[in-house]
């Protein structure tokens, strides 16, 4: 009974390396949500293709099976500095 129990758990655990990955618009989604839950209120989120990530500290995620990035500009740090 323990042998069964310890398969199914290594098959539930193998399950989610499976899964199929995520696509762009739900991935943004979801961090849209984070970076809402955080009070940021002035941020450009924008998905491009890899050749097209000029910095790759603004990329904030991958989808399309690592074909696309997900980058993230918060808007209003540039303004804040001039004053």
């Amino acid at each position: 009974m323990k042998g069964l129990t310890a398969v199914m758990l290594v098959l539930g655990l193998m399950s989610n390396a499976w899964a199929a990955p995520k696509s762009c618009e739900e991935l943004k989604q979801e961090i849209e949500v984070k970076i809402q839950a955080a009070g940021v209120t002035s941020y450009t989120l924008e998905i491009v293709p890899n050749e097209e990530v000029e910095d790759d500290s603004m990329v904030i995620g991958t989808c399309d099976n690592a074909s696309r990035k997900v980058i993230y500009q918060r808007n209003d740090l540039i303004g804040s500095r001039m004053m």
